[in-house]
């Protein structure tokens, strides 16, 4: 399967793309090192870092933008996180759901292609270069899947399971031990059920800007008393930045 992947791919960026002799100012051999990896085609992980942007300005880039990477990395990543969980804890499918969300949500992915230091080796645009906000985390978790993508592909299943079992699931036991699996809302709730038999209540305390651009203020209750507030441009969204707000406040986090 590796090897028809790997012809497969040889036939969309074409041979040149192949040949690990692109030259850049970014030395991949340099980040194949720091992610404790040795790619037989750099290219590879050059590719897992172009984003899609970078080829509307570099039109003459050799290689293709890291999309079917992430594709592909996403597969593997979900694959090797479920058979992980599978194997190792017998708990309902409903909480190995949850604890799998919580292991490949963008948020995780995103944290550690910083740690790997991934963002210094983006391909983006000068108008993505700027943008450091919301849409870069993105980018970022995306990279990450489309480094395993290439992982896959130049080493294939085991170096993958490798790579994600030492950077991802080493987390395991941290989010499980501080319930890291339940998003601010149903964390706020448990823990205020659990420890004061409360169930949370949230209440819109303010409204601003227009109604295509509204953001709300909402406050976290437990009986009559604020706990504290969060922002959003939903309620919903609000209500989870107060409930995360609330478990700080408490000392739940």
């Amino acid at each position: 399967m590796v090897e028809y992947c790997r012809e497969m791919f040889s036939r969309t960026v074409g041979d040149s793309c192949l040949s690990g002799t692109m030259n850049t100012e970014k030395d991949f051999h340099e980040l194949a090192k720091q992610l404790n990896l040795k790619f037989s085609n750099i290219d590879l992980l050059k590719q897992a870092l172009v984003h899609r942007s970078y080829l509307n300005e570099h039109r003459d880039f050799p290689l293709d933008h890291n999309e079917r990477l992430e594709f592909l990395g996403d597969a593997v990543l979900e694959l090797v996180v479920t058979e992980y969980l599978y194997l190792n804890y017998p708990n309902p499918e409903g909480e190995l759901t949850n604890w799998r969300a919580s292991l490949v949500n963008s948020n995780m992915l995103s944290e550690l292609a910083r740690e790997a230091r991934l963002e210094d080796y983006l391909f983006l645009s000068k108008g993505e270069s700027k943008d450091k906000g919301k849409a870069r985390q993105y980018i970022l978790a995306n990279a990450f899947e489309a480094v395993i993508g290439a992982i896959y592909l130049d080493q294939g299943w085991e170096a993958s399971k490798v790579f994600i079992t030492d950077n991802l699931l080493s987390r395991l036991e941290y989010i499980l031990e501080h319930k890291l699996y339940l998003d601010p809302k149903s964390k706020f709730q448990e823990m205020a059920q659990e420890r004061l038999g409360i169930t949370p209540s949230y209440q819109v305390i303010n409204e601003t800007g227009p109604d295509h651009e509204k953001e709300f203020e909402v406050a976290a209750l437990l009986k009559d008393q604020v706990i504290a507030t969060g922002k959003g441009t939903s309620k919903q969204e609000a209500q989870v930045h107060a409930a995360a707000a609330a478990l700080k406040a408490k000392g739940w986090d």
